[in-house]
Formats: structure tokens, C-alpha cells, sequence
């Protein structure tokens, strides 16, 4: 499931009827001002997300996506002059 915000509440909810997602409004940690708070749309698996920049929107980080791997490490040291 992918969490999409949105600033209007009209985009939200256009975007929630045209892929089936649920609307609900999102709080940001620290924010007492409920005028402040982005509508929040619960995305179904394979929904078509370019729908979500049109509407001017922005994805929630998956958190369990795995970091990449790290580089190969060098097996000697780096030489700088030759010779």
C-alpha cells in the first residue's frame, strides 16, 4: 500500500475516486493547526502513480525498502605517484 499527501482537499479526493484509495486527514508531527494538515490517500497495490503528480501530490517513503549495498571496498591502498 502506498500513502500519498496532498494539499487541496479537492486533489485527494479526486485522486481517491479515480484509483479507488481511501481519504482520511494526515498530521505531521508537531502541527496543532488542523488547517495545516495534508489530506492523506491510501493507495491500493498497482495503482497508477503518475496520477499523484498530476494532482500535485507527493508519495510517502516506502520503510521497507532495503538500503543499497555498499561499494566494494579496495583491496590495496591507493597509490597516488608511480614509481
Amino acid at each position: 500500500m502506498q500513502i500519498a499527501y496532498f494539499w487541496e482537499r479537492d486533489d485527494a479526493e479526486a485522486v481517491a475516486e479515480r484509483l479507488g484509495g481511501e481519504l482520511s486527514r494526515g498530521r505531521f508531527h508537531g502541527e496543532d493547526d488542523d488547517e495545516d494538515h495534508p489530506w492523506v490517500v491510501a493507495l491500493p497495490e498497482g495503482a497508477e502513480l503518475a496520477v499523484v503528480d498530476e494532482f500535485d501530490g507527493w508519495l510517502e517513503p516506502a520503510a521497507d525498502e532495503p538500503a543499497p549495498a555498499p561499494p566494494p571496498l579496495p583491496t590495496a591502498p591507493k597509490r597516488l605517484k608511480k614509481g
